[in-house]
């Protein structure tokens, strides 16, 4: 068994999660080891009981990852480990990335720079217009769309982004085996054309309530913002807000009617604080620095960074920057600078190669 079968293997393990994986490879050194160790050694481990022991040391042997891998490769759908080059960055950031995720169509390093649209699945013709505008006038400036590939206000995200064609992902409540809603499979093509598929559940796994509101973390840890059009009190988009707010992102959200009750989660989300957006300007203003690189997204990107023109504050950041790894905290302090402005920056000199970002939200000249 190879290291990747062997993590595939733990990752479809019920209860087996990236707090729990790296814990025991912490203890065992690899995937394949954790496989090979028996109840007696797991339960030894801190935070490891019978039931998850067991979990790993017996009842992982009955999966069938030759079927998975098969299966994946049929649907022409990548499987990618944490550990992997491609995974997304702005995942590995969140509290609880996925170990491994699955991708059908192409994640590429622009997709950095995206933008979540959600809402209600059931909605007004207002509030599907509204989805599908701005997700086009958002998808030209060079954002990437992420959505739910729900019915409703995410479907319009999506095809807003494709009507310009510009980039779109679609993350998953459910396996990439299993298209959800049916009604969206062509849809779903026509994302992976222009974008990817996602999905952290195996490649069969049924569309169960239980999986959405983890689903939602991944379309905010895939965004640096949340924008919310038409929502009910209840609604799931209001479960993304809140993710977005626990990760440290923007949250947008579009007014409506006050006599709709579609209205009322958007209409919470501006009195809690979220920013009312009237247009896409007041989103990219909110994006600070990055905007800079959305207004001139066919720049080419190179790796000397003497051939590229910075502005004052990206020399700044930079100058702070050498071969050794400095934190994030240490540069905001040195530098004098609000966290959103740094980390903006930070994210454009990425683009532009001049940058590395290491584990712990570490940084490098690259």
């Amino acid at each position: 068994m190879t290291e990747f079968e062997a993590l595939l293997r733990l990752n479809m393990t019920k209860g087996v999660g990236i707090r729990t994986y790296k814990t025991l490879l912490e203890r065992f050194g690899s995937s394949e080891a954790i496989l090979d160790a028996t109840r007696s050694e797991l339960e030894a481990v801190p935070g490891i009981g019978p039931k998850l022991a067991h979990a790993i040391a017996d009842e992982s042997k009955n999966i069938n990852i030759e079927c998975e891998i098969n299966l994946a490769k049929e649907k022409k759908v990548q499987i990618l480990p944490y550990t992997s080059e491609q995974y997304p960055k702005h995942l590995k950031n969140i509290y609880d990335p996925p170990l491994v995720l699955y991708v059908k169509g192409n994640i590429v390093e622009t997709d950095i720079l995206a933008l979540a649209i959600v809402g209600a699945r059931r909605c007004t013709y207002y509030g599907l217009a509204q989805a599908e505008r701005f997700s086009r006038q958002l998808a030209q400036k060079g954002l990437c769309i992420v959505s739910g590939m729900a019915r409703g206000i995410d479907a319009a995200a999506h095809r807003g982004a494709i009507s310009s064609n510009g980039r779109t992902i679609a993350v998953l409540g459910c396996g990439l085996g299993v298209i959800y809603p049916r009604e969206n499979i062509e849809l779903a093509e026509q994302i992976a054309q222009h974008g990817a598929i996602i999905s952290e559940f195996p490649m069969n796994t049924p569309p169960d309530f239980r999986n959405f509101p983890p689903r939602n973390r991944l379309i905010s840890g895939l965004s640096l913002g949340v924008l919310v059009v038409e929502s009910s009190l209840k609604s799931g988009s209001l479960i993304t807000a809140q993710w977005a707010l626990e990760q440290g992102k923007e949250v947008f959200a579009i007014p409506g009617n006050i006599d709709s009750i579609y209205s009322r989660g958007t209409h919470k989300l501006i009195k809690e604080g979220a920013k009312l957006v009237e247009d896409i300007n007041d989103i990219i203003q909110e994006l600070g620095p990055i905007a800079e690189t959305l207004n001139d997204t066919e720049a080419p990107v190179t790796n000397d960074p003497r051939s590229l023109v910075l502005n004052s504050q990206e020399k700044k950041i930079f100058s702070l920057l050498s071969s050794s790894p400095r934190d994030i905290d240490e540069i905001i302090r040195i530098a004098k600078l609000p966290t959103s402005v740094v980390s903006s920056t930070l994210l454009i000199l990425e683009i532009k190669k001049l940058v590395k970002q290491l584990s712990g939200k570490r940084f490098v000249k690259a």
